[in-house]
């Protein structure tokens, strides 16, 4: 390899450990990182608290409400009593004073209902928030991981590049003192171009994990720690794994809690049906009112009942409404659950397929690693060709990168599980938002 090769592949890893500084990152730190500052988890956060001001929002029909209206003016008047009084029409300066307070005694229930209305929903919005904690969290796991993969990504395909030069630089002497073959030079050169090109592309790979975990942590990541498998958290068996889904997916219960809000809102729309009792008090001072010289001053208290006997067939309206409504959130409940049991399933299988054939992965590693060796030993006394030891070296690179990959896989299918049953962070210790919590 000449050295603008060298001078290129040297600066390329030196960009690619730019980002490195002394303090190591753990998994944990990187996810809370994310829950704390993801923007998406941020938007979450802001409509559970949006509604769950609206439930105070329905409590203050519970408490009276008072009014005080207050006018200075002038007013003209012609009626039967300035008339009466042989005036016409007379004009004086006009004054207005009054205070109202109107309390609800009962207003069919309505007011109960949308409060329930209002605290279901914010308890769907709370597992929104956990839903969407888990599901970012999950995707800084898988970002932490490809950084990993491709940090080791990049060792092995240094370690290739090591062995291609080294064979290289063999070959070459037994060119230049004439007992080799012209061929195998140049076969030897073009494989090393390989082994260099492979690196280059691990390089850019690692550096675009690098990016996409600061896409998705917001920051970049620095000397991370080695992460192990939480296979201890993991159910026993597709059923139990299934069974725990369904019973702790935040989405799910989100799903729920839309079905107790729907069953609110068909009792508001009942509470038209029944009467309504207020009780009134209030009281005014006026001045030279509607032509009259004079105070005018009134003071009442007063229970009000009211009952709508017909307007159009509205409320009837309204509660079909408001039961369809009903039918819809039980609908959408039940796909999220064939959702969630569809989701647990995928990957349960994927974590068993890729947990069956890493055994296979690191069998064949081992293989060719030890083949590699007794290749190198035997092309040295002659008894294997060159492409049959290039060959080799390539398996092994081929073989250890195959190994590399399924190993972080069936890492990455274990925490894949946790986020179906709705435990990743529950199990990593992460601290949820204050907004995930139901009333």
């Amino acid at each position: 390899m000449n050295l603008k090769h060298s001078l290129s592949i040297s600066s390329l890893l030196a960009l690619s450990l730019c980002s490195a500084q002394s303090s190591a990152q753990s998994l944990q730190q990187a996810i809370q990182r994310t829950i704390d500052e993801n923007p998406q988890i941020q938007s979450a956060k802001s409509e559970r608290s949006a509604v769950e001001n609206e439930i105070d929002q329905a409590k203050s029909a519970y408490f009276p409400t008072i009014d005080i209206s207050a006018g200075i003016g002038w007013e003209q008047s012609t009626n039967p009593t300035t008339r009466a009084r042989g005036d016409g029409t007379v004009s004086y300066g006009r004054e207005e004073a009054a205070i109202q307070l109107k309390q609800m005694i009962f207003d069919g229930m309505a007011t109960p209902s949308e409060v329930n209305r209002h605290k279901a929903r914010t308890n769907a919005k709370a597992y929104t928030v956990f839903g969407q904690s888990e599901i970012t969290g999950l995707n800084a796991v898988e970002a932490y991981i490809n950084v990993l993969r491709r940090e080791e990504l990049l060792i092995l395909a240094e370690e290739n590049l090591a062995i291609h030069k080294k064979t290289n630089k063999q070959i070459s002497l037994r060119s230049e003192r004439g007992i080799g073959k012209r061929a195998d030079s140049e076969q030897s050169s073009g494989r090393l171009a390989l082994a260099e090109k492979n690196t280059i592309s691990e390089i850019g790979n690692l550096q675009d994990a690098k990016t996409a975990f600061l896409r998705v942590v917001g920051e970049l990541p620095t000397n991370l720690q080695a992460i192990t498998a939480p296979t201890e958290a993991l159910p026993a068996n597709l059923e139990a794994a299934v069974e725990q889904a369904v019973a702790n997916h935040p989405i799910l219960k989100s799903a729920n809690a839309d079905i107790d809000s729907a069953f609110a809102q068909h009792d508001t729309a009942k509470a038209a049906y029944l009467p309504r009792l207020d009780f009134e008090a209030s009281a005014s001072h006026n001045v030279d009112l509607d032509g009259i010289q004079g105070k005018n001053e009134d003071a009442t208290a007063m229970l009000r009942f009211k009952y709508n006997i017909f307007n159009g067939g509205k409320d009837i309206a309204r509660r079909k409404e408001t039961a369809k409504l009903i039918n819809q959130a039980k609908n959408i409940r039940d796909n999220t659950f064939r959702q969630v049991v569809e989701s647990m399933r995928l990957s349960w299988v994927a974590h068993q397929t890729l947990k069956s054939q890493l055994n296979f992965f690191k069998h064949h590693r081992d293989s060719s690693i030890k083949s590699n060796a007794a290749y190198q030993k035997q092309f040295n006394i002659g008894q294997r060709s060159l492409l049959d030891l290039l060959d080799s070296a390539n398996e092994m690179f081929v073989s250890k990168s195959s190994y590399t990959n399924a190993k972080y896989d069936e890492i990455f299918a274990q925490y894949r599980i946790l986020t179906s049953k709705g435990s990743l962070n529950k199990f990593l210790d992460i601290k949820l938002p204050e907004e995930s919590k139901t009333l």
